[in-house]
């Protein structure tokens, strides 16, 4: 009964949170949950802008918030109702069945979302923000990736309405944003294909790739987290919303698309980048194909990357100071290492390997393997989108002229990311459709042995770290078939929707039927060692803002478990900045273990100082406030 209860605090909360913007985005004319995720994201982003100028808390943004929906309702009473694409109440019904099997798999918090759930914590209980409260480190510098934590207030916002700590809005939120991320992949594939068919195989082929080919509900169990919630939700919301503006150019259109293209690169700055790629590419194959749709194309393009565009200019300082940007030659070698399994080349001159196009399973590699089909349908947008997205991406990651430079720019841990912003599940919905077309009711038990035997030699490789990946035959057969698509694009024959359904949906059943067999928590995110005791004193005992000093796993832990500072963290989990200097403080930290120096801490500023007793070998001299079986707190060294 708590766990309905607080599923329902969950919903009702996050509704009231985006209800401003679905107001403002009614009162545009545009009805769709893309809108409505524009539109209240950029009203976050506006009312957390005046919370920090100012340095005040989330009361005064909530406040904001309420004035700003009260403006919006006569605006929006006065608009006619405009009519909802077909199948939305089917599709949203899947993302609800979707979210609420996600809330058994949730399991512990782990691994970037410790790091994330601290600054939504600090956003939650302190008073006077700014920028660089939600700092892991009193004396740190902005995260070049969150500067302006955008997503983090969102959660708070979330955290402080449905009055749940944050941690459960961190573990239990994705079964709210399921359903979202469903209905926003339906729409992305309404606006290309415009049909009903296609537009519900984008979105299963989407929740195969992304929750059921990994198991254990894939990354669908971090939808709370910035960089799972931008590739997810924000992506296809803006994609969608630029493709409806390309076809019908409208004011209020544009100014969605442009106000979640804004909220992407607030999120996560990368992936707007990322999403320009291939739409420039689609906006290219469209005119070489049609010679037509110039104005409304640039105008989609443009409201795509200036507002956002805006906002990377002002993050250019931040993004100088990271050592991973316009690397060194050591910061090359590190990470040259790092993803080895994941390229191809020498360290000064590399490109993505092929086998990581298709390490996301079977609908990866099916999807690969149909986008030659897409010659037989140049006179459609999904293909288009499908060619032109394709042959950029492969163009900056597979050519290591220009994939080292790009490297250098965004950061090698981003820029091997592109290659997942590749269309694949337009991909599969045109290239069943045009099967469907070419060899009939074939198609339908073709499809469904194909996707047996590719679940069978291609499960997928989602460790950290590229073992095998998938077959790199696959990725070069889509680049010749692309490059062929390009020249030699004919118009395709119609396809008979039900047996297209049909073959879409068998070709997914084995994928999703090892994702459901598979539907557990994942090991790998285990329980925090923090005792509760210790937990108890952190929050009862240490004043917010105070700084806590203990080993790096520790202090990782004990920042997302009260609003704290604390000294160092795994380098993996910070940003590598002149300012936080990651690498350095593990270093100090190591000093401090085996010397006791307790200089060390009091630099960093610390009040406290929290003994692991299975990690630490020191024993400082100091008043101990707190102790049970594995931790000792020691008030000091300041």
């Amino acid at each position: 009964m708590s766990s309905l209860f607080l599923l329902l605090r969950l919903a009702a909360a996050t509704a009231i949170v985006l209800a401003p913007g679905a107001i403002l985005a009614r009162a545009v004319g545009v009805r769709s949950t893309s809108a409505a995720l524009a539109w209240g994201l950029g009203v976050i982003f506006a009312t957390m802008g005046v919370v920090f100028l100012v340095h005040a808390s989330l009361t005064l943004a909530l406040v904001l918030l309420l004035v700003i929906a009260l403006c919006g309702v006569p605006f929006a009473l006065r608009r006619p109702v405009v009519p909802a694409i077909p199948g939305r109440p089917f599709v949203w019904a899947g993302g609800i069945v979707l979210g609420l099997l996600l809330w058994h798999v949730a399991g512990e918090i782990g691994g970037d979302g410790i790091f994330h759930l601290a600054r939504v914590r600090k956003l939650v209980e302190f008073g006077g923000l700014s920028l660089s409260s939600v700092n892991e480190f009193a004396d740190g510098g902005l995260h070049p990736g969150y500067a302006f934590p955008l997503w983090h207030a969102f959660l708070a916002l979330i955290a402080t309405v449905s009055f749940a700590d944050p941690a459960e809005v961190v573990l239990h939120e994705p079964t709210v944003l399921a359903p979202l991320a469903v209905i926003v992949a339906y729409e992305a594939g309404y606006a290309v294909f415009r049909r009903v068919t296609p537009a519900a195989t984008t979105a299963a082929a989407t929740v195969a790739l992304v929750a059921m080919a990994p198991g254990h509900g894939g990354a669908y169990t971090a939808l709370a987290l910035p960089a799972t919630a931008s590739r997810q939700i924000l992506v296809p919301a803006a994609l969608a919303l630029a493709l409806a503006a390309l076809r019908k150019p409208s004011w209020g259109l544009l100014a969605s698309a442009g106000l979640a293209s804004l909220a992407l690169a607030v999120v996560h700055p990368t992936y707007a980048i990322f999403l320009w790629i291939p739409f420039g590419g689609f906006l290219a194959v469209r005119f070489a194909w049609r010679q037509g749709e110039v104005r409304a194309g640039a105008l989609a393009l443009g409201a795509l990357v200036v507002p956002a565009g805006f906002f990377l200019v002002w993050l250019v300082p931040v993004v100088r100071s990271t050592e991973s940007v316009s690397p060194d030659a050591q910061e090359r070698v590190r990470a040259f290492r790092q993803y080895a399994g994941q390229l191809n080349g020498s360290v000064d001159h590399f490109s993505l390997a092929p086998q990581v196009f298709g390490r996301s399973g079977a609908v990866a590699v099916a999807a690969l393997l149909l986008i030659p089909l897409t010659a037989l349908a140049s006179r459609r947008r999904w293909a288009a989108y499908v060619v032109g997205g394709s042959l950029a991406i492969f163009a900056i990651t597979l050519v290591p002229w220009i994939f080292t430079p790009f490297a250098d720019v965004v950061s090698l841990s981003q820029a091997r990311r592109l290659a997942g912003f590749l269309p694949f599940a337009f991909a599969l919905a045109g290239g069943m459709g045009v099967l469907a077309a070419l060899i009939g009711r074939l198609a339908v038990p073709l499809a469904l042995i194909a996707g047996i035997v590719l679940q069978w030699h291609y499960p997928g490789d989602f460790g950290y770290t590229v073992e095998q990946g998938g077959p790199a035959w696959a990725t070069w057969v889509a680049v010749a078939g692309a490059v062929v698509a390009l020249v030699r694009g004919i118009a395709r024959p119609r396809a008979v929707g039900t047996t297209a359904a049909l073959a879409s949906a068998l070709i997914l059943l084995p994928t999703f039927v090892a994702g459901l067999a598979d539907w557990s928590p994942s090991s790998e995110r285990r329980a925090s060692p923090l005792t509760p005791g210790l937990v108890q004193f952190l929050r009862g005992t240490v004043p917010a803002g105070d700084v806590v000093y203990s080993d790096l796993e520790s202090s990782y832990r004990i920042a997302a478990s009260a609003p704290v500072y604390i000294c160092n963290a795994p380098p993996g989990h910070v940003a590598d900045t002149k300012r936080n200097r990651p690498y350095v403080r593990r270093a100090q930290w190591r000093r401090f273990n085996r010397t006791g120096e307790l200089g060390i801490p009091r630099r960093c500023g610390a009040a406290w100082l929290v003994i692991d007793r299975d990690r630490f070998t020191t024993d400082p001299s100091l008043e101990v406030v707190y102790r049970d079986g594995r931790y000792i707190a020691y008030k000091g060294p300041t």
